[in-house]
């Protein structure tokens, strides 16, 4: 097969933001911890869980309505073209007889209409403003990311037919964001779970339904498993089910061996990546991507149940994603002991460090976004499940990166620097350009209406020179 064109703006310079990357040798830079010294107060101690942000659900308004229904309403998007070819080919007319004409209206109420209709004032919404998609996003809408998890596996695998159905899911605990996150490597070839968040005390109503219709059955490349169980998530009865009970940083550890026994092969890179979820979250959609697993560390001393996985494959390269302040360069000198081929990915902040992982290349590590005709994913950095959630977005489709916004309303300065340096761009037919689309994850309150309209008009193939 010849090789791809080379998009029209391929020779853009690219604005020089180059990511963080630390060395064994590097000194830790100014305002980073000197080993060795007491955390700051409020930080997390070495193994211990982390206290996220408030959960998506706090920073909603009104309640989650009832399952069934927001799954309905929720995977519309992920159903629509299916729902469109099968009605399609229907002709019937409006009162059911093929071919009818509708009945005109008797001449008497004709007469009796006002000749004009008074003007009426509609919102966007009234009129039916295209929330759901637009020309270039297309957004998984619900207030919690039990629900978002169930339409993107559903949008992911329609599962109309036995071809479109996974073999296996992934079930999460949805009180433990981080083996959500190191679960989301189950989500690549071969195995292909979608994760879907349960929780200690039982199923909920998004998931069974998702469950439902996704019927995993398994398949040799799962061992037989239909469903994996992680930490306390609790399964449903009569599925096929491998549990594996461990959490927290031992539950990483446990993801990645059981991934690489379905694999049948060692990874060929380990993330690690800190206890702040905001900064971790960018790692879901690369272990869905690529298999790789992601292990996790606090700021200052690398956890026991980590060092031992790393010297299992000491020769397999290591990437911290996070700044210093999320995982210190102390901890990086302690990777390298075991693994010297350690490198950092990092930004300031959780926008800036999601993208410079979406930038980022070395070897076969890392997106290497940096020119148009990707597809994207955009998530709220308070909601790591959501990260989880979207994770399958990125493993198949339009395959890009998890970038995250700070704001509701707004969006991120870097963000849309990011997007419109990446802008797809076409001289004379467009039909021939390459195209930028991305997923929104979260309802209104998470990212608004208006922000997604910033988002499509940031990703929307412009006219670059030629005549006009």
């Amino acid at each position: 097969m010849a090789p791809r064109s080379r998009p029209i703006n391929a020779d853009v310079p690219v604005a020089e933001q180059p990511p963080v990357v630390e060395t064994p040798g590097d000194a830790p830079p100014a305002g980073a911890e000197a080993p060795g010294a007491a955390p700051p107060a409020g930080a997390e101690a070495p193994g211990a869980a982390p206290t996220p942000g408030p959960p998506a659900s706090e920073r909603r308004r009104g309640a989650v309505p009832g399952a069934l229904k927001a799954v309905a309403g929720l995977v519309i998007v992920a159903v629509v073209f299916i729902a469109a070819a099968i009605v399609g080919g229907g002709g019937d007319g409006g009162d059911g007889i093929p071919g009818a004409a509708p009945s005109p209206e008797p001449q008497e109420e004709a007469q009796q209409q006002p000749a004009r209709a008074p003007a009426v004032e509609s919102s966007p919404e009234e009129l039916g403003y295209p929330e759901f998609a637009t020309n270039n996003t297309t957004r998984v809408g619900a207030g919690d990311p039990t629900s978002n998890a169930a339409a993107v596996a559903l949008a992911v695998y329609p599962s109309i037919e036995p071809s479109q159905r996974p073999a296996a899911v992934t079930l999460v605990d949805a009180a433990d964001w981080e083996t959500a996150i190191a679960a989301a490597v189950l989500m690549a070839p071969p195995v292909g779970a979608p994760p879907l968040i349960s929780e200690a005390g039982g199923v909920p109503e998004p998931t069974a339904t998702a469950l439902g219709a996704l019927d995993p059955q398994g398949t040799p490349a799962t061992r037989g498993a239909a469903a994996f169980a992680i930490g306390e998530a609790a399964s449903p009865s009569g599925l096929e089910t491998r549990h594996l009970p461990a959490t927290g940083f031992a539950g990483a550890v446990a993801i990645a061996r059981l991934r690489e026994r379905l694999a049948g092969r060692p990874p060929r890179h380990i993330v690690i990546a800190p206890v702040n979820p905001a900064f971790a979250m960018p790692a879901a959609a690369w272990a869905a991507r690529s298999g790789d697993p992601v292990l996790f560390s606090p700021a200052r001393k690398l956890p026991a149940q980590t060092a031992a996985a790393l010297e299992r494959t000491p020769k397999t390269p290591v990437y911290v994603l996070g700044p210093s302040s999320a995982i210190s360069s102390d901890v990086v000198r302690q990777i390298a002991r075991i693994d010297r081929r350690v490198r950092r990915v990092s930004g300031e902040d959780p926008v800036a460090n999601a993208i410079a992982l979406a930038r980022y290349e070395d070897g076969g590590f890392g997106w290497a976004v940096n020119d148009p005709g990707h597809g994207f994913v955009v998530a709220r950095s308070d909601s790591p499940l959501d990260a989880v959630a979207a994770s399958p977005l990125s493993a198949s489709g339009t395959w890009g990166p998890l970038l995250l916004t700070d704001s509701a309303d707004t969006l991120p300065p870097a963000l849309r620097d990011y997007l419109l340096d990446v802008k797809p761009g076409y001289t004379t037919d467009p039909t021939r350009a390459f195209y930028n689309h991305v997923w929104v994850i979260g309802d209104r309150d998470a990212i608004s209406v208006g922000q997604q309209a910033e988002i499509d008009e940031a990703a929307e193939l412009a006219k670059i020179g030629g005549e006009s």
